[in-house]
């Protein structure tokens, strides 16, 4: 494997972002999807020059789980009509010109009257390709707690719940992201939870998704990862189609790359998440582990397999034999 290789997966398995021109080669479009599907008889409903335009034809929207040390949750009471008296966690949609961050940060303040810092994404959730909630946990570091006195239209008041069979809330969507917060703060204490990991400041003109694909060679007990040969090497990048779920996406992707026949491969969950203001797209990096050897996947897209150096090696088979060890994807649909 490279030097350049090598240190662009260290990048990734920081949770660090990649940036250079064959880190923007996209081998699966929009337009590539589509071709696949007028071949089959199926009527594209995406255009092949769509881009993700914030508040337009793509929603980000970011939640934050903020716990405190008597393990109560940081929850707002919403004040909107359609849902007021109703109990959340503070969240709503990104505006124009924010970082996923800067947007944590301020909804908490607005919702909450608390000032935070964001620790690590807890998650990444996905609606067809169009929808994508990023989950954070975040420390409280200031401000004053929101009392009904003042209540405006972010919300009518918040408060630390213990437990929540005592509130009524807007929607249990939420339940699961509180779950996955408390299990953060248990086992982060404990050495057993991915490193804190936060958005990558990599500009994207589109919403894109980057696959480590790993498998075993049975010949050397060695592990590969898959690169792409198209004009430079790289890895593996495929465009999220809007119209269809990410999971639908990632399957069109490996029957490219390995027909329709494609070996038995689980994805493992997200390395790392890049998205910056200055454009409107995003790339998630999700690890896929093959469960067959090497030598029983054929290829038959312009990719190839390279082995890892041990250093990598190691830590990659830590990753994907540890639970909670990558940031989770969650595809609603």
């Amino acid at each position: 494997m490279s030097q350049q290789a090598s240190t662009s997966m260290s990048r990734l398995l920081s949770g660090l972002g990649l940036q250079g021109d064959e880190y923007s080669i996209c081998d699966f479009t929009i337009a590539d999807q589509n071709s696949v599907a007028e071949s089959q008889g199926i009527t594209p409903t995406t255009p092949s020059n769509f881009k993700p335009v914030l508040g337009s034809n793509v929603t980000y929207v970011v939640a934050c789980v903020i716990i405190n040390e008597s393990n109560e949750v940081l929850m707002m009471q919403e004040a909107k009509e359609s849902c007021a008296g109703k109990w959340y966690l503070p969240a709503g949609r990104m505006e124009k010109g924010e970082t996923i961050v800067e947007a944590v940060t301020r909804e908490v303040l607005e919702e909450t009257g608390l000032e935070c810092t964001p620790n690590t994404l807890l998650m990444v959730e996905t609606a067809g390709g169009m929808w994508y909630r990023f989950v954070m946990s975040a420390t409280v570091i200031g401000g004053e707690l929101k009392t009904p006195a003042r209540a405006d239209k972010e919300s009518l008041q918040a408060k630390w719940i213990g437990n929540l069979q005592e509130i009524s809330l807007r929607s249990n969507d939420i339940i699961h992201l509180i779950e996955k917060a408390q299990s953060y703060r248990v086992n982060k204490i404990n050495g057993l939870w991915h490193d804190d990991i936060l958005p990558a400041p990599v500009p994207h003109v589109k919403d894109l998704l980057r696959l480590i694909v790993v498998i075993k060679k049975r010949s050397t007990n060695k592990l590969h990862v898959l690169l792409s040969e198209k004009t430079a090497l790289h890895y593996p990048t495929c465009e999220i189609n809007p119209g269809k779920s990410v999971h639908s996406t990632l399957r069109r992707f490996m029957v490219e790359m390995f027909g329709a026949d494609v070996g038995q491969h689980r994805p493992l969950g997200l390395l790392n998440l890049e998205h910056d203001p200055t454009e409107d797209g995003c790339c998630l990096t999700l690890l896929v582990a093959f469960r067959a050897p090497l030598e029983e996947v054929p290829l038959i897209g312009k990719c190839v397999w390279q082995e890892l150096p041990k250093e990598i090696e190691n830590k990659l088979l830590a990753i994907i034999t540890s639970k909670n060890s990558t940031v989770e994807l969650h595809v609603v649909r």
